[in-house]
């Protein structure tokens, strides 16, 4: 327990968990998308019980932390690649993104006839689906999740620690921020954009293209501010329009 006293283990400490929870957002957009798609009595339960099962896949990878690392192994070779279960697994999950983010961006754009209205009003997914896509993707995401702590520290209480407290501010952000994308239609197109890029990236990098993690969250970022000034512009011309000038 000697590593308690040693302040640039501290350092490594918060240095980590701010990295667990920038990684975590992919997650929890996710899980925002998917569970606007139920019944809004469900929306709740199916967060709590996504990112529930994201901290004990987290919790389980780090007890298994000698078979995670061997999932970086080549398994698969072909052509100039050669491929790990770790690079399979984000191949795997990229392509699923990517053909949710596109169905979803699909469904959003077709005028949505008095049937799909009425099946949003009770949910179009059920529950159990709903529960097996994000169980999922959290194994993706936590697959990346673990290798990148691995990568920081040597000290598993240090792991630990980390993904529990990310995965706390994730169960505390995940209503706001579903609420707040189910608000605003624009947003939801937003979002869907960003997992289409989330789902991008995780292929380029099964297949040994590593894209910065910082380009993609400072896009995402660039994109929210923009829409939040587009937002902020409509609801100043509404407020004119409401007052007549």
């Amino acid at each position: 327990m000697e590593w308690i006293a040693d302040p640039t283990i501290w350092v490594g400490l918060l240095t980590l968990i701010g990295l667990e929870i920038v990684l975590g957002i992919d997650n929890l957009v996710f899980i925002a998308i998917l569970s606007d798609k139920l019944a809004p009595e469900h929306r709740q339960r199916a967060r709590l019980i996504g990112l529930s099962l994201a901290l004990v896949m987290r919790l389980g990878l780090l007890a298994g932390i000698s078979w995670v690392m061997s999932l970086s192994e080549p398994v698969v070779s072909f052509w100039r690649f050669a491929l790990s279960w770790r690079d399979l697994i984000l191949i795997a999950g990229g392509l699923f993104l990517v053909w949710k983010a596109t169905t979803e961006i699909h469904h959003s754009v077709d005028p949505p006839s008095e049937d799909l209205l009425d099946k949003r009003r009770v949910g179009t997914l059920g529950f159990g689906s709903a529960i097996v896509q994000i169980l999922a993707l959290d194994l993706v995401f936590s697959i990346d999740s673990i290798l990148t702590a691995v990568g920081m520290t040597d000290h598993l209480p240090i792991m630990v620690i980390a993904v529990v407290i990310a995965v706390l501010v994730m169960l505390l952000a995940a209503n706001p921020l579903a609420n707040f994308i189910n608000a605003n239609p624009s947003v939801v197109m937003l979002a869907l954009g960003f997992l289409l890029m989330i789902g991008a990236t995780l292929i380029a990098d099964g297949f040994g293209v590593h894209v910065p993690k910082g380009y993609i969250y400072a896009a995402m970022a660039f994109s929210g501010l923009v829409e939040g000034l587009n937002m902020a512009a409509r609801r100043a011309s509404k407020k004119r329009g409401a007052s007549g000038h």
